[in-house]
């Protein structure tokens, strides 16, 4: 991934958010063919410290399953389109559009895993996680032969990435009123995606606020 030195993003809180808001990933690795093959899949994550482990299964079907080597998983963030016309100096200043979003890539090897226990207990904490999330109540049950019969159709992974990069693209290059105008704009859309990116420019650049609040004015403002 195109890394410009404004746009690295290295704490690892902004990975546990990026992941609890969409943990809905992209998982590349090398087909037999050589070729680039790509799955997308729910993931259980856990971080301690700088140890983090994804956990999640494909069809047993999958090819993936059964590669081996390095793997890219990518971890998608919100992102919006950026028009120059927001600039405020875009009359004495060269701007263009651009995209404004946040992703992360991160890269290791995988352990494959098919034993029922093991593929049973993610299963659970899988349904657990989104069925909770949405006011559901659907479980795993080991005890009922129909949902063990199920895992027999999985293949289960573990994921502990070696090299992990952020990427939080801001608008971090542009002076402060830009950033300003750019994230007030997006919040004004009605788009989630937009308001997301704008939530995180205040939450990174909160210092922008301090120019639209009259305490914070001095004579050298």
């Amino acid at each position: 991934m195109y890394q410009p030195r404004a746009f690295v993003e290295t704490d690892l809180a902004a990975l546990d958010a990026l992941i609890a808001a969409d943990p809905f990933v992209t998982l590349v690795s090398l087909g037999d063919d050589g070729l680039p093959f790509a799955s997308h899949l729910p993931v259980l994550y856990a971080r301690d410290g700088e140890r983090i482990l994804i956990e999640g299964h494909w069809a047993r079907p999958n090819p993936q399953a059964g590669h081996v080597g390095k793997v890219l998983m990518i971890v998608h963030g919100p992102h919006a389109y950026v028009s120059p016309g927001v600039y405020p100096d875009k009359e004495t200043a060269a701007r263009v559009p651009t995209w404004n979003y946040a992703v992360a890539h991160l890269r290791g090897t995988f352990d494959v895993f098919e034993d029922e226990a093991a593929l049973g207990d993610l299963v659970d904490r899988l349904s657990r996680r989104f069925e909770t999330a949405l006011g559901r109540d659907w479980r795993f049950d080991p005890a009922r032969d129909d949902h063990r019969s199920q895992l027999r159709g999985i293949v289960g992974f573990r994921f502990v990435p070696s090299r992990i990069d952020l990427k939080f693209k801001l608008s971090q290059n542009h002076p402060p009123e830009n950033r300003r105008a750019v994230r007030d704009d997006l919040a004004r859309r009605d788009d989630a995606g937009a308001r997301a990116v704008a939530a995180l420019m205040r939450l990174r650049d909160p210092a922008d606020d301090r120019a639209d609040d009259p305490a914070h004015h001095t004579d050298h403002d």
